[in-house]
């Protein structure tokens, strides 16, 4: 993996819940992908509708790599200033996840937690869901142009499937032209290989 978290990490890979009963009260964890902020709050808006007698939807996103603050949201839904969403929030940010939304419905059952309580319980409903979250990894790409001769399209193949290049058109006319999408931290590489197989032939543009 990449010791950058913006060019390759990890992000939910499907809609996922857990459950705690803390002092009676029922607290609903649900997360899902974020890719940007209407998606995060589509997917609050979703779990409002899926737990609709809830006493509170407090939820929390980071619609971007992890740690990231770009694209960040948060709400504590009736619940005493600070206590829901900044530790949600707090929790998700010094995760290894990124592009991810939370959203945790809580069923009052009827003895208060207190601010602290209630701080460590959303926190803690994060931390859970965090610990068993299917994931799955996100690659940045840049997206190019490859240009080779017919005799070295076999050898070009070979060399983006190594590279996990994603091959999104081909032309065939006089030379053969790929447009892809590469990892950004194997563009490098395939400059270098491409010029080694080509004998400085191939083309990036």
């Amino acid at each position: 993996m990449s010791s950058d978290p913006g060019l390759r990490y990890a992000i939910p890979s499907r809609i996922y819940t857990v459950e705690e009963v803390i002092k009676r009260s029922r607290f609903i964890t649900t997360a899902a992908h974020a890719p940007d902020a209407d998606a995060a709050n589509a997917f609050v808006g979703s779990v409002r509708e899926l737990f609709p007698d809830a006493t509170h939807h407090c939820w929390a996103f980071v619609a971007g790599p992890p740690g990231s603050t770009a694209h960040i949201g948060m709400s504590d839904d009736g619940e005493p200033h600070g206590t829901a969403g900044r530790p949600m929030l707090s929790v998700l940010l010094h995760s290894e996840v990124g592009e991810i939304v939370t959203v945790c419905a809580r069923y009052f059952g009827g003895v208060k937690l207190g601010t602290g309580g209630l701080s460590r319980a959303y926190a803690g409903g994060v931390k859970l869901l965090l610990q068993t979250l299917p994931t799955e990894s996100k690659i940045k790409r840049v997206r190019i142009t490859v240009r080779v001769a017919y005799p070295h399209v076999e050898n070009l193949q070979r060399l983006l499937e190594d590279l996990e290049a994603l091959v999104e058109h081909e032309d065939y006319g006089e030379e053969v032209r790929y447009q892809i999408a590469v990892p950004a931290t194997t563009l490098e590489t395939l400059r270098e290989q491409l010029a080694q197989l080509t004998s400085g032939e191939g083309v990036l543009e």
